[in-house]
């Protein structure tokens, strides 16, 4: 048998051996110590750059050309706390016309053009109210991702019924103790129809853009889409019976061009 000493020597030759061994690489390597097959965290994506302001002008008007149809009243008999709401009929709001057959609720929008680039909603809320049983104003243009906030100033029960093919579909209650609420639509689309089912006179039309290039009339008929860029534009205009009618415009910074549109049945 080895001696006590010999015994001793030997194990301390081993512990060199093993030392020599881990630091020549014969241990494992600590960057592969992850575990396999763990993907990459991914690049944040790149932000879309924020849209171009500018410091031209489109303005113009909407007018209709045509024989007028005969008004046709609002008849609201059925809910006779909405017919107390009015002196006399109210008028349908299909066509409304100005001075000179000036057109209102005609939405006039730049629908090509416009150079690459995301546009923030505006902080300030459209608005839509429920008023003598009518939904005030009766076109409405938002950005996408702009806030909405919908009044029932009548204090009666309605229901606001949104019909877009894009956006969600939504059927909200307001009864009369509920006369504030908020929603918003996140994709662009083309003008839809919000009803009333207690009411089905009632009917307005919003239409969701990703941009601010756009108006509605009043009954003067006037519209302007400020702060372009330099640019030459397509510009459309939309009526709920009318349809669509677009035209071309070129404006360079600084300058306000005068663009008019008719429209018939």
């Amino acid at each position: 048998m080895p001696s006590s000493r010999s015994r001793s020597w030997i194990s301390i030759l081993a512990l060199v051996a093993l030392a020599l061994a881990t630091g020549c690489g014969g241990g494992q390597d600590k960057t592969s110590s992850a575990p396999a097959g763990e993907p990459a965290a991914p690049a944040p994506a790149a932000a879309e750059p924020a849209g171009p302001l500018g410091t031209a002008s489109i303005t113009g008007s909407v007018r209709y050309e045509g024989e007028i149809p005969p008004p046709r009243p609002v008849k609201m008999e059925a809910d006779p706390s909405c017919a107390k709401k009015h002196g006399s009929p109210p008028q349908s709001e299909m066509l409304v016309l100005g001075d000179g057959n000036m057109m209102a609720n005609v939405l006039v929008s730049v629908t090509g053009g416009l150079t690459s680039g995301s546009y923030p909603p505006t902080e300030e809320p459209a608005v839509i109210d429920q008023q003598g049983c009518r939904y005030v104003p009766h076109v409405l243009g938002v950005m996408k991702g702009q806030t909405i906030k919908i009044l029932n100033s009548d204090g009666l029960l309605h229901n606001v019924h949104a019909l877009p093919k894009v956006n969600k579909v939504f059927n909200m209650a307001m009864p009369a103790s509920r006369t504030e609420t908020e929603v918003t639509f996140t994709e662009e689309e083309q003008a839809f129809k919000i009803k009333c089912d207690v009411h089905p006179w009632m009917g307005a039309y919003v239409q969701v853009l990703s941009h601010p290039f756009f108006d509605v009339t009043g009954k003067d008929g006037r519209f302007s889409l400020a702060n372009l860029p330099a640019g030459n534009y397509e510009v459309t205009i939309w009526h709920e019976r009318l349809g669509t009618e677009t035209r071309t415009a070129e404006v360079a910074e600084g300058q306000s061009i005068e663009l008019d549109f008719t429209m018939s049945r």
